[in-house]
């Protein structure tokens, strides 16, 4: 089955690009023949010349970044976007999500509209939507806010995926804050689940795990491909009978957004290392699967820095309140394995009740997948994508700073303008309130 992907602004067209690039180098290495016919169908077409074409839609207010994205994927000979996939302007939306949202997407709808129906039709069996786009900005949010809602009114049944970079701490855009908040409270009401990667933590990987010494948007971005590569790629889950091609987004929806009040999804992924030192590296499932569960307990997103003082509670302690115990309690967990010897990796750790939350079962909440091919020349590769209290922290940061700004009525003359009222930021801090209660009351 297939994923079409919407790339909106420029992170979410970088993000894409990388992506396509690892999923088609992945594919296409070595004599694997099932596994990258799977992996193919799932991202790609061909042409009637067996040229791979990514099923994606490219769209931004400003051409520079969608320019470049197709020029870098036709110039790598492996795959490029289809030549009339791509909608661009000469204005951009300044970094204010009301002219994304109220401007932008209601004005070119019906084009966006239509690049989208063209890839959905080309797909012989459709798994979702997935829209790649970041948070900070004006296009990546607002706009694609308002094609996520598109997509929904269009596609009611079908799986839709957000995947969002939320931007550094320090500040990207003075009105990020506002940005996220606002973005983060629609796509809860439209999206099936929410996969966030923080730029704070990849840019920490891409330095003291990659010993990368002048860190750019593109290693940033390469990092959040091979993450998202690695969750994408074909897989055999607990009941597919050795056989690839499955709904990923459903089954991934289906294994970690179990209830319409959790959404949010956060994503490691161990080992990652320096290329230079690849074929110097060995590891073990069981010493790869120890540092995993306890980067899960100790909300820790690098094997560097683990917090082994951080231990699951005991008995009747589970129903306490976790409060500065530093503890992660996760509602749903799916472990991905790829590589040698992956049908002897031991993964009952991760089916420990003391995880999860009381009202679900392990067995409900645990799900794991497998592949014997390894992924992006690791020899073996394990992923975690949590549904957990691993992003209630950098939420609260920015709704506190959202809301300190809002209490100062800084900049909300800007969103005014353009169709946002005070009582839309209301009713959206009112919603991402109660998203931080719901993960926060977790036990």
């Amino acid at each position: 089955m297939s994923i079409v992907t919407v790339q909106l602004g420029q992170c979410g067209n970088q993000v894409g690009h990388e992506l396509f690039d690892v999923i088609c180098s992945d594919a296409l290495e070595g004599q694997r023949k099932v596994y990258s016919a799977a992996g193919c169908e799932r991202f790609f077409h061909q042409t009637s010349r067996g040229e791979l074409v990514a099923r994606a839609v490219l769209i931004d207010m400003e051409p520079k970044v969608i320019n470049q994205s197709m020029n870098r994927a036709a110039k790598s000979a492996m795959w490029k976007y289809g030549e009339k996939s791509h909608f661009s302007q000469k204005q951009g939306s300044g970094n204010n999500w009301a002219n994304g949202y109220c401007v932008h997407g209601p004005r070119h709808r019906d084009a966006v509209e239509e690049l989208v129906r063209r890839e959905v039709e080309r797909c012989d069996r459709l798994a979702g939507l997935m829209a790649i786009m970041s948070v900070a900005g004006g296009t990546g949010s607002g706009v694609g806010t308002y094609v996520t809602q598109c997509l929904r009114d269009i596609h009611p049944k079908s799986f839709i995926l957000n995947h969002l970079t939320w931007p550094y701490g320090t500040g990207e855009v003075i009105v990020q804050n506002y940005n996220s908040v606002l973005t983060l409270a629609h796509l809860y009401e439209l999206s099936d689940a929410i996969l966030v990667h923080e730029n704070d933590t990849v840019h920490r990987i891409c330095g003291q795990l990659l010993n990368i010494k002048h860190i750019s948007f593109g290693d940033v971005n390469r990092v959040i491909a091979h993450q998202l590569g690695s969750v994408l790629q074909p897989a055999l889950t607990a009941d597919s009978r050795g056989v690839y091609g499955r709904n990923p987004l459903g089954e991934l929806v289906s294994a970690l957004a179990c209830h319409p009040e959790y959404k949010l999804l956060s994503v490691c992924t161990i080992p990652q290392v320096p290329t230079s030192s690849m074929a110097y590296s060995t590891f073990s499932w069981p010493s790869m699967l120890k540092h995993m569960r306890q980067m899960l307990i100790s909300n820790t997103k690098m094997e560097e820095g683990i917090d082994w003082q951080v231990r699951l509670p005991a008995g009747s302690e589970r129903t306490r309140s976790l409060a500065g115990t530093g503890f992660n309690r996760s509602l749903a967990n799916l472990l991905i394995l790829r590589g040698k010897d992956v049908y002897s990796a031991e993964t009952g750790g991760f089916e420990d009740p003391a995880l999860y939350t009381s009202w679900l079962s392990s067995e409900a909440a645990f799900n794991l997948w497998k592949s014997p091919v390894p992924f992006n020349k690791y020899e073996k590769c394990a992923t975690l994508v949590s549904n957990s209290q691993a992003l209630l922290r950098p939420l609260d940061n920015m709704v506190g700073k959202a809301w300190n700004m809002f209490a100062s009525r800084a900049y909300i003359h800007q969103y005014i303008k353009f169709g946002i009222s005070e009582e839309d930021f209301l009713d959206s801090f009112t919603s991402i309130e109660q998203v931080i209660s719901s993960y926060s009351q977790l036990h």
